[in-house]
């Protein structure tokens, strides 16, 4: 094929059944099939990823391609993805995760239309494997890799510091050479939680004094399986969310006039114990879903603390 003009990367680690859900979603688009390519980074799956990728591999040519990312995690598999990627537009999703058929079309238009704009990204919708509990609000959505920030373009910088998340993601190509790749010291590796690659590599973007944008019509739906619609989900989440902030120095969260104790700044104490007394005030009022916001609070707290603490003793 002729040189495309987006290129899509897709990791995946063990993910076979929906990986070809989102190869098929990605496939059928409404745009010319000769304006983008494919690129699927395995990393080191043993479920039969290679095998059912193959054949599909063999029947599109070389508009898609299967690389092996032998270096665990998922930001040494994305940026793999952003080296193997031949055009000037990279866009990325997630394994587990399908677009909508114009979503090619929205991201070249978007580009060409906003050439301010070096990143954009949109929302990402749930496709529930089961009911979810009545807990379980869009407050919750963060540890399901959910976003919807509502129906309206916005600007994302650091005066309005918003996530966008890579499930659902596209940027300039040049914005890599600018910022660099995915951090692999913030990744997810294999099945672990509560990673903060996106964020992480998002504030690099705004140090450089750079802009994104939410786009709402650029829509994917990711698979929420059964089990992350537990309470034990959501908790360890949080619990290894507060271990990597603490690990990242946030300047928001480091900023403190009052201190700090065991190198944690003294208004996340504060915080910490507003949400102990919103949790036994909400509990006591049979007020579940509250009572569990202020628990996961808690939650990312004791993370945070744990990490500091292990940072003391072996700095």
């Amino acid at each position: 094929m002729s040189s495309p003009h987006i290129s899509v990367v897709v990791p995946t680690y063990n993910r076979a059944e929906g990986l070809l859900r989102s190869i098929a979603s990605v496939l059928n688009q409404t745009a010319d099939p000769d304006t983008y390519e494919l690129i699927i980074v395995d990393n080191n799956s043993t479920d039969g990823t290679t095998s059912a990728v193959a054949e599909l591999v063999k029947k599109e040519g070389g508009r898609v391609r299967h690389v092996i990312e032998t270096k665990q995690g998922v930001s040494f598999a994305r940026n793999r993805g952003i080296e193997e990627a031949r055009a000037d537009v990279i866009a990325f999703v997630d394994d587990d995760v399908q677009v909508g058929d114009n979503w090619i079309e929205i991201i070249a238009r978007t580009f060409a239309e906003q050439p301010e704009f070096e990143c954009i990204g949109g929302r990402v919708l749930p496709t529930w494997e089961a009911p979810p509990p009545p807990w379980l609000t869009s407050l919750h959505w963060a540890p399901l890799a959910l976003q919807d920030l509502g129906d309206v373009r916005m600007t994302i910088s650091a005066q309005s510091q918003r996530g966008l998340i890579t499930a659902n993601l596209a940027c300039r190509r040049r914005l890599f050479d600018r910022v660099g790749g995915f951090s692999p010291a913030f990744q997810r590796v294999k099945d672990g939680i509560g990673s903060i690659e996106d964020d992480e590599w998002m504030r690099r973007v705004w140090k450089c004094g750079l802009s994104a944008l939410y786009v709402p019509e650029l829509v994917a739906h990711a698979s929420v399986p059964t089990s992350r619609l537990t309470r034990q989900y959501h908790r360890r989440w949080h619990s290894m969310r507060g271990r990597f902030y603490a690990a990242l120095h946030a300047e928001e969260m480091e900023q403190t006039s009052t201190g700090s104790l065991l190198g944690v700044p003294a208004h996340m104490y504060r915080a910490a114990m507003a949400s102990a007394v919103g949790w036994i005030a909400a509990a006591g009022r049979g007020r579940s879903g509250q009572a569990f916001m202020h628990e996961v609070r808690l939650r990312f707290f004791r993370g945070f603390l744990t990490q500091r603490l292990a940072q003391r003793r072996f700095p």
